[in-house]
């Protein structure tokens, strides 16, 4: 059921560092992207796929992790991505393209969960040093970097309080996501 599929895709954020991803599987993932709608059916986006362990740290070390969770400054090694989709367009006006992007991204987390993968969607990456890095042309623009892998952690999705909306962890480890009452969202 998408209903099933859709409560299990989460931002995921400590993987099992051991459980690699093909470039096979990225270019799956790449293909539903592919066929998701497009304003006005211009298909602007661009995907870099990363899954050498030399580019997973360059990737790595331009994003900026769970903004709500100060103290944590990331994954540890045996934690991290296995592998990475950097979302780009050349067009000039990217606000224009921000619609095509959230619709990729939602594909690509939906088909990985689907094959028992998650996933997490960075818009806090360090683009200059990223572009840079991995060589991308200048007319290049990067929107988004997906991390993947096989999820290490728990999330489980809670009730907001008091309107509180930030993500925590338990003494466990266990990541609750608060999400506000449906009712509350319609007008």
């Amino acid at each position: 059921m998408l209903k099933e599929l859709i409560r299990k895709s989460r931002s995921y954020r400590r993987f099992y560092q051991n459980q690699k991803i093909n470039y096979k599987m990225l270019e799956e993932l790449i293909e539903l992207a592919r066929l998701s709608p497009s304003a006005a059916n211009r298909q602007r986006l661009r995907f870099k796929l990363v899954h050498s362990s030399s580019q997973n740290e360059i990737v790595f070390s331009t994003l900026s992790w769970a903004g709500y969770l100060q103290a944590w400054k990331g994954p540890e090694e045996g934690e991290k991505p296995t592998a990475y989709i950097i979302i780009l367009t050349t067009a000039s006006n990217t606000e224009k393209v921000q619609c095509d992007a959230g619709i990729a991204c939602q594909s690509i987390l939906l088909g990985a969960t689907e094959k028992g993968y998650g996933g997490c969607i960075f818009a806090s990456v360090d683009r200059e040093k990223l572009q840079k890095e991995l060589s991308f042309p200048n007319n290049y623009h990067i929107l988004y970097a997906i991390a993947l892998g096989k999820p290490k952690e728990q999330v489980k999705i809670t009730n907001v309080i008091n309107n509180n909306i930030e993500y925590w962890r338990d003494e466990n480890g266990v990541h609750y996501v608060p999400k506000r009452d449906l009712q509350k969202l319609i007008i």
